[in-house]
């Protein structure tokens, strides 16, 4: 006889679909499983080569499987990115992130427990944060790095 004790289950982990034009996703999902030890369903690389727009939305429907998903695209524009506004039409179960970059998606597998929404809003920010120009002290314009005498 099995009772219920009240306990609550943790909702399903998010899955990460990264789909790009050609081989882009194997290596993006093979970088984030060295860097980050990530298990195998944590992120599922789709490639868009060699295939028509029902074959690639079949394959990003195959590896976002049925519970909540985040696809991970490279671009805003192209068959990527269609294939994946059409598979994420359901924005309770799957949303969609485009502009994909590694630290994004290696901050993706360290919090897939967060809400979908959460998560994504999250991840945008991360990857927006990560994208910098390296500054050098000796041709910078600010103020504290002008000479104080002309």
């Amino acid at each position: 006889m099995s009772e219920d004790l009240g306990e609550e289950s943790s909702p399903p982990l998010v899955r990460g679909v990264v789909l790009t034009h050609g081989s882009m996703c194997f290596g993006m999902v093979d970088a984030v499983r060295t860097i980050a030890g990530a298990d195998d369903d944590a992120l599922v690389p789709v490639s868009n080569e060699g295939c028509g727009p029902d074959e690639l939305m079949r394959r990003v429907n195959e590896a976002a499987g049925e519970g909540p998903a985040l696809v991970f695209t490279d671009m805003q524009m192209g068959s990527c990115a269609v294939a994946a506004r059409f598979s994420c039409r359901d924005p309770t179960r799957r949303q969609v992130v485009f502009g994909a970059n590694l630290p994004m998606l290696l901050d993706f597998v360290f919090h897939r427990a967060l809400p979908l929404p959460e998560l994504a809003e999250r991840l945008v920010e991360r990857g927006r944060s990560a994208i910098r120009t390296l500054e050098h002290p000796e041709t910078s314009t600010r103020d504290d790095r002008t000479p104080a005498s002309r």
